[in-house]
């Protein structure tokens, strides 16, 4: 038996849970709140000491499970900090888990997925999206990547199927991504989110990591170094 606290940052929201041979034992998914800053610092440890809690406390849990991104700077680095100081703590492993990966995975389980195509699709601000693409069996077709909603078109315009689009990107960019023949479920459907139960299923057939070996996923600069570079004389 098996019991594994996970989590993910990557998204405004602050994701946990712990499972149990795959069964949810705890889950917590906290939003941002509107007209806010993301509440990652404030709410991640809070809200996974209580999940944690409701599996039997520390000693019950045998790994982690982290989000590594693509998605937010900061909240990864609050994340992956977290997971890493918990783990060094108890002496476990991590195993680090792709957020877009995760959020496939609770696509693929909703009524609408009907065995297709998966993209995951987060909004990565200045007018790009982190995507990917997974086939039905959850490998990957085309691997993470960040691209404008022009580009995705073109991408998607070559598919011989109908993929469903979900998340964050997926929501802000719907018109595009449906017009190019994705699907895309009601802004409100739980696919659009990432649960942190998938980052603990998924860790489920990993290997775990020593904590300082576990790295986030950013395909991109951060935004400071971008403002650095275009600012430099």
């Amino acid at each position: 038996m098996t019991t594994i606290a996970g989590l993910d940052t990557a998204t405004d929201d602050v994701s946990v849970a712990v499972t149990r041979d795959s069964e949810v034992v705890a889950e917590r998914l906290v939003p941002k709140p509107p007209g806010v800053h993301p509440r990652h610092s404030e709410a991640l440890l809070a809200e996974l000491e209580a999940v944690v809690a409701e599996a039997g406390g520390w000693e019950a849990i045998d790994l982690l499970a982290a989000g590594l991104g693509p998605g937010s700077f900061t909240g990864l680095r609050i994340g992956l900090a977290t997971a890493r100081a918990i783990a060094q703590s108890l002496g476990v492993g991590i195993v680090p888990v792709g957020t877009l990966d995760a959020l496939a995975r609770g696509a693929a389980e909703t009524a609408t997925a009907h065995d297709r195509a998966v993209l995951p699709v987060l909004d990565a601000r200045r007018r790009q999206v982190f995507a990917a693409l997974l086939d039905p069996a959850g490998g990957w077709c085309w691997e993470p990547f960040v691209a404008s909603p022009d580009e995705l078109v073109e991408r998607l315009a070559g598919l011989p199927v109908t993929a469903l689009a979900a998340g964050s990107g997926a929501l802000r960019f719907r018109d595009e991504l449906e017009a190019a023949g994705a699907d895309v479920p009601p802004d409100a459907d739980s696919a659009h989110l990432v649960w942190a139960r998938h980052v603990c299923r998924i860790a489920e057939d990993g290997a775990p990591s020593p904590p300082q070996a576990i790295q986030p996923i950013y395909l991109r600069p951060p935004d400071a170094q971008v403002w650095l570079e275009r600012d430099s004389p």
